[in-house]
């Protein structure tokens, strides 16, 4: 009832720099006809900054760092800083597929009450996690299949609502790049 579809808009560059790869950007959060301002609620949409440094450690595997800053959060819950570390392995091929196993891990922390209402379910910060392999298939398709988790406490049924849904579990996505 609160938001039916999400559409981010991403701008940014990357530039390469030795065997260190960068990414700058800026990404804007929109939900279209959620229901923004009515109490309790505030404005959903929200702005995000990112930078980003990879480099591979070895052959087909890297290591990368990446930082996020939004000065007001979604729901008016102040500013974030988010911090993500992640893994990824390039699998032998098999057959015409290319699996890569990858994993990230995450930590988010805001001081606002709202944030720690709204997002964290009374704390001022929270880890999350996923693993999981890619299948690509040629350039442009691939499938995914991941578990994710977080340690957002789920007192109150928090984590397993209708608004939110931080408790684990297996994702599966199709991607189709042209």
């Amino acid at each position: 009832d609160i938001a039916h579809v999400e559409i981010d808009y991403y701008a940014g560059f990357k530039p390469v720099v030795g065997r260190f790869n960068f990414d700058f950007g800026f990404i804007y959060y929109t939900y279209p006809r959620a229901r923004d301002g009515l109490l309790p609620l505030r404005e959903f949409d929200y702005v995000e900054l990112k930078v980003g440094a990879s480099t591979e450690v070895w052959k087909d595997g890297t290591l990368g760092v990446t930082v996020f800053y939004s000065p007001n959060y979604t729901n008016d819950t102040g500013a974030v800083w988010t911090v993500e570390g992640a893994f990824a392995q390039v699998l032998p091929k098999i057959r015409d597929v290319v699996p890569t196993f990858s994993a990230l891990i995450g930590y988010q922390a805001g001081d606002d009450a709202r944030y720690m209402a709204f997002v964290a379910n009374g704390a001022s910060d929270y880890t999350y996690w996923n693993a999981g392999v890619n299948f690509g298939f040629g350039d442009r398709f691939s499938l995914d299949f991941r578990y994710w988790d977080t340690n957002i406490s789920d007192t109150g049924g928090f984590c397993t609502g209708r608004v939110l849904q931080c408790d684990e579990r297996f994702v599966g996505t199709a991607k189709v790049t042209y």
